[in-house]
């Protein structure tokens, strides 16, 4: 972190010392840079500051635990992303171009492509990329960028604008943290941009998400739970939890 950003990191702890929050907006003009500015501070190394929703709150916040292990995320309910991967594959038809976000959910779902004779897989993480090039009959659009090494992910300012040029059918995305009122959100905020233009842009949206994640606020929130058309978990719970949400359309699938 250089000196600069340092010192805006200093000003914006000083601001949220009273434990309030501060708009990113706000953020951005106490410290005379853009809003990307503040992003890309927060993003350099671990800061005792999270975005949530748009608002910057101390990381100390209830619920908020910006330390992220891939390794650990991997081993983390293992036998559940399995089932839940079973389940968003019976999603899948022969000639869909699936968008595929990094981390350790949807890693069991990539053995599942083999069955299948023509696939397209974009996606802009490292680990789901090093699988599907193993792969025979599924092409692979990997998009690049910065390279996170604790997430094994890229990301760049023009990766959403590139993944809104493509035809994607089916966007499938997990989460770090599902909360009914605070929305969907994540660890990393190089992941916001992708998985936002991959929502946008594809015909059908699923949120693949085991129980664990249900009340969880993650630094980087990304979506609405309205965003999406179908969650695919293995809470029994869900239906309900998600009807208590006035405006959820969304189909349940469970695992």
């Amino acid at each position: 972190m250089n000196d600069r950003s340092a010192q805006r990191m200093a000003m914006l702890q000083e601001a949220l010392a009273s434990g309030g929050t501060l708009h990113l907006r706000d953020a951005a003009e106490l410290c005379g840079v853009s809003e990307m500015t503040i992003r890309r501070d927060l993003s350099t190394q671990p800061s005792a500051i999270s975005l949530l929703g748009g608002r910057l709150v101390m990381a100390s916040c209830p619920g908020v635990t910006p330390v992220y292990d891939l390794t650990e995320q991997q081993s983390s309910h293992y036998q559940v992303k399995q089932r839940l991967c079973q389940r968003a594959a019976s999603f899948i038809e022969e000639g869909d171009t699936l968008f595929i976000d990094c981390g350790s959910t949807l890693i069991p779902l990539l053995s599942q492509l083999s069955r299948f004779h023509e696939l397209t897989v974009v996606t802009y993480a490292l680990n789901v990329a090093n699988a599907v090039a193993a792969l025979p009959n599924v092409r692979l659009v990997l998009l690049g960028g910065l390279f996170y090494a604790s997430s094994q992910s890229f990301g760049s300012d023009g990766m959403g604008a590139a993944i809104e040029r493509l035809g994607i059918n089916k966007a499938l995305i997990s989460a770090a943290g599902v909360d009914c009122e605070r929305g969907v959100s994540c660890f990393h905020f190089h992941e916001v941009g992708p998985k936002q233009a991959a929502i946008a842009t594809a015909m059908q949206r699923l949120l693949i998400v085991d129980a664990s994640k249900f009340g969880v606020v993650r630094p980087a929130y990304f979506a609405s739970l309205e965003d999406f058309d179908i969650v695919v978990t293995d809470d029994e719970r869900a239906p309900g939890l998600l009807e208590r949400h006035p405006l959820s359309t969304l189909s349940i699938s469970l695992a």
